[in-house]
């Protein structure tokens, strides 16, 4: 089985090739490596190799294991992609770079409170449930415009991007479409879109971020 170090080069390598195809510019496609239920063991030759930008799901889980990672790369750029909870809104802002499940009213609130509190700006996307799964966390499509406009206005978040998670059975190039319009009608530069199984699929529709674990790291 190639090691994770050997299967993010493919990656990068598909990536590269991905944005080609679709006419992107280089540098226009990050991609964020899913370390999530994985030990700093296992991570670290990542960062070794280069890896710079780190996607996780928990906050207790990221405290965990990412500040001594950090102290010795210091240049690490961490993703939460996983459901924030009002209450790690004061954990979630002191060590997530990006927060990209902003996703309701409570924690828009709250971000904005413990920003102001903590004089620290992570920035900021709004998590879009494309496919209205009652399971999944995201706001509604249609409520999607007008939410990042509230955030902007009722509570001073720098919104700049969208995100979303497809529904598994289903074609995801309609969902990052669909994704793509929601921002340029919102004014956001960022799209968070596409995963280990679609993301050459999400940068042929403008993805700027891929979030990318299993395709790395192997099954969980």
């Amino acid at each position: 089985m190639a090691s994770a170090v050997e299967q993010l080069f493919t990656v990068k390598a598909r990536i590269a090739a991905a944005k080609r195809e679709a006419g992107r510019e280089a540098g226009a496609v990050t991609l964020v490596v899913v370390s999530k239920t994985f030990d700093a063991a296992d991570i670290r030759p990542v960062i070794e190799a280069g890896q710079r930008v780190f996607g996780e799901n928990r906050v207790q889980e990221a405290q965990a294991k990412w500040p001594a990672l950090r102290a010795a790369f210091p240049d690490i750029e961490l993703h939460l992609i996983g459901p924030l909870q009002s209450n790690k809104a004061k954990e979630a802002v002191a060590l997530f770079d990006v927060i990209e499940t902003v996703d309701r009213e409570k924690i828009a609130a709250e971000l904005a409170k413990e920003i102001a509190r903590q004089r620290r700006s992570p920035r900021l996307y709004v998590q879009v449930n494309t496919g209205s799964e009652p399971q999944k966390a995201g706001i509604e499509p249609r409520e999607a415009v007008a939410f990042v406009a509230r955030c902007r206005s009722v509570h001073a978040l720098a919104i700049e991007g969208l995100m979303c998670i497809p529904p598994a059975d289903e074609n995801p190039g309609p969902h990052f479409a669909l994704l793509e319009k929601l921002g340029l009608e919102a004014g956001v530069d960022k799209l968070s879109m596409g995963m280990s199984g679609d993301y050459e699929t999400a940068i042929a529709f403008g993805a700027t971020s891929v979030r990318v674990g299993s395709a790395i790291f192997g099954a969980r």
